[in-house]
């Protein structure tokens, strides 16, 4: 037998606005290789996965998701090791690197048929969270299906250098699209323009309000706009609702600009719905977890894609557990470039 002393993020407090320790609790409990049933295996976590929905944690009539439950352990997505398993006939042996789903603390018991291996040899394990993970699911799917891309269309994508963005506008490159992303600093529009070989970009904090922020889009697409891949919401998505062509696509991923209570109100956005109208267009909503099962499909396009360099990716790594409220908060003050992770 053996015990480890296990500490565990606890959600403890709702956020008004930003989110950080004081909404938390650290909790330490021991954990045994005795506590073990048939078919589980004992995790010691690794990486954990920093994302935007962590924060939708709101409750009352604000809630657009089920609230996360107070006084309980903050989930998220974890690449670790296993270091005891209790299962004769399992492919999993000790020292396997797995993706689960077990939330913030240092040690966590699962049931095997929950877990994903994964290859050290084939990419780093840190992908499966982000360009090979969740982030990137969405972005593939979301877009192949939702946007439906052609040929010499115009794309654009807000928060385009963050973990779903980045993947989302090289894999609109791949379809022989023209592509413009919008982020919020010089160095995250350098990455995209420089790293990515993405066409045109913008930092929309050089372009402050609707009316600068439309000048700045019609210029760099005079042809207009086919496809919108929204992660941010807020005003820069109703200049985009006055700049789509007829069919366009608009693609709801995320609404990061109203998650920590900002002004933006999304109650005002049907007011735009007349240019949906005139323009025969669509709107999608799309959520990672609808193509759960099919992350095998994805996987075998996408994964020779980074061993080959096709796909680029940025992580930026957070070190420490007692961290993570904090980088949390790193999301919604833009501090991070692409897949935001913290390491033990």
């Amino acid at each position: 037998m053996t015990t480890f002393k296990n500490r565990q993020w606890i959600y403890s407090k709702r956020p008004e606005r930003l989110v950080d320790n004081t909404h938390y609790t650290i909790n330490q409990k021991n954990i045994s290789t005795l506590d073990l049933n048939n078919g589980e295996a004992l995790i010691k976590s690794e990486y954990f996965s920093i994302d935007p929905y962590m924060r939708i944690q709101q409750s009352g009539k604000d809630t657009w998701e089920k609230p996360h439950p107070l006084n309980a352990l903050q989930g998220g997505a974890v690449v670790g090791q296993i270091i005891a398993i209790n299962d004769l006939n399992s492919t999993f042996k000790i020292g396997d690197w797995v993706l689960s789903y077990t939330g913030w603390q240092e040690y966590a018991i699962t049931e095997i048929l929950n877990l994903r291996k994964l290859d050290p040899n084939e990419v780093p394990v840190s992908t499966a969270l982000g360009v090979l993970g969740m982030p990137a699911r969405i972005a593939y799917f979301g877009f192949i299906e939702a946007g439906k891309p052609k040929k010499g269309e115009t794309v654009v994508v807000s928060g385009a250098s963050g973990a779903v963005g980045q993947v989302v506008v090289q894999i609109a490159k791949i379809k022989e699209c023209k592509v413009i992303g919008i982020a919020g600093s010089d160095e995250k529009t350098n990455y995209l323009q420089e790293e990515l070989g993405v066409h045109e970009v913008i930092n929309y904090k050089k372009h402050p309000s609707a009316i600068e922020l439309k000048k700045e889009l019609s210029r760099l697409c005079p042809e207009g706009i086919d496809i919108y891949y929204d992660n941010v919401g807020g005003y820069i998505t109703d200049v985009i609702f006055e700049l789509i062509n007829i069919n366009a696509r608009i693609i709801i991923c995320g609404q990061i600009s109203q998650y920590s209570g900002g002004l933006d109100n999304p109650a005002l956005g049907p007011r735009f719905l007349h240019h949906m109208l005139y323009k025969r267009a669509t709107i999608q909503g799309v959520l990672a977890r609808d193509y759960n099962d099919r992350m095998p499909e994805m996987l075998e396009e996408m994964t020779p894609w980074v061993q080959n360099g096709t796909l680029k990716y940025k992580e930026t790594i957070i070190e420490g557990f007692e961290n993570l409220p904090n980088a949390l908060n790193m999301l919604f003050n833009g501090k991070n470039i692409g897949k935001l992770i913290v390491k033990v």
